[in-house]
């Protein structure tokens, strides 16, 4: 299924949501690689000043699940992280980190995303690896009905 979509849209809708709230914006997308780019500020530091490791760990998880939903049929399915690892490797104090997600393996049920973090300086700041779950939406909306009977 080739996907086309406006950037600015996508930005626009995640603005609204946590992704939105610590700053993160998607830079470009396609189904070999998304990229994006998040702040490093009063909302993703940690008390010592340097970039949290949670904020690294959930711009991953972002862009990774962006780049998983461009393989699937948006109508009928969704994309459910269900395992991400990080290795933090350097850390930051301001400025802008930037992230790459590449495929690994998608598969019909299962996608395994690299995500690569860098600083300003290209010098790589953070590694992580996530697994995708490919679900039908039925059930998602099904469990939510659940939930408020």
């Amino acid at each position: 299924m080739n996907k086309t979509f406006d950037i600015n849209k996508i930005n626009n809708i995640n603005s609204k949501t946590m992704v939105g709230h610590i700053g993160i914006e998607i830079l470009k997308a396609n189904k070999e690689f998304v990229s994006g780019r998040m702040p490093v500020d009063k909302r993703t530091i940690q008390p010592f000043g340097l970039l949290h490791g949670g904020a690294s760990v959930a711009f991953a998880e972002s862009l990774g699940s962006f780049a998983g939903s461009l393989h699937i049929n948006w109508k009928k399915e969704a994309v459910v992280g269900v395992e991400i690892n990080a290795n933090h490797l350097k850390s930051v104090r301001s400025g802008w980190v930037f992230g790459k997600a590449t495929p690994k393996k998608i598969g019909r049920k299962i996608h395994v995303w690299n995500i690569d973090i860098t600083n300003e300086n290209k010098e790589l700041i953070c590694v992580s690896r996530l697994t995708l779950a490919i679900i039908n939406q039925k059930k998602i909306k099904e469990a939510t009905n659940e939930r408020k009977n």
